[in-house]
């Protein structure tokens, strides 16, 4: 049973260009590079064009799971996002329980996920650990440096 993923229109576009790219250039490259190394001889001693249909190969399994990907791929509505709880495209305001830090973070699907632009993923820790927390609740998060706790501050869309 495959598992829908949530993603923002922005980012369905997106993946949706990329799989058209590998499927049109991306195959037709492929296939030049395999007619190139096959017009260099002897195929049984041609590592190039063994080289090329490995490459082939990694493409084409690229194209398949970009395929079930975007044919797996929700769009989610913003206007409908419950700022009550925290949900998939939820901008949450926590702070370290421990060292008073505050943070805002929007919770995205994995593809989407950047930490450096305060997204991070559903199914990452954090995510998992302050999904459905509403604001004033304290989430106790399981990080490498053992278990943290944060507080909701604030949750936006």
């Amino acid at each position: 049973m495959a598992k829908f993923q949530y993603y923002t229109q922005e980012k369905l576009d997106e993946l949706r260009a990329e799989l058209q790219f590998l499927k049109s250039q991306g195959r037709a490259d492929m296939a030049k590079q395999i007619a190139e190394a096959r017009d260099k001889g002897d195929l049984s001693e041609n590592a190039e064009y063994d080289a090329a249909k490995d490459a082939q190969g990694l493409l084409e399994l690229k194209i398949s799971k970009m395929n079930e990907i975007v044919a797996n791929a929700r769009v989610m509505d913003e206007t409908n996002i419950d700022t009550s709880k925290v949900s998939i495209l939820s901008k949450v305001k926590i702070r370290n329980k421990k060292n008073g830090m505050e943070v805002v973070y929007t919770i995205v699907s994995e593809e989407e996920a950047d930490l450096k632009a305060g997204k991070i993923s559903n199914s990452s820790p954090f995510g998992k650990g302050l999904f459905g927390k509403s604001v004033g609740e304290i989430a106790q998060i399981q990080a490498p440096a053992g278990l943290v706790e944060f507080e909701i501050l604030e949750i936006s869309r």
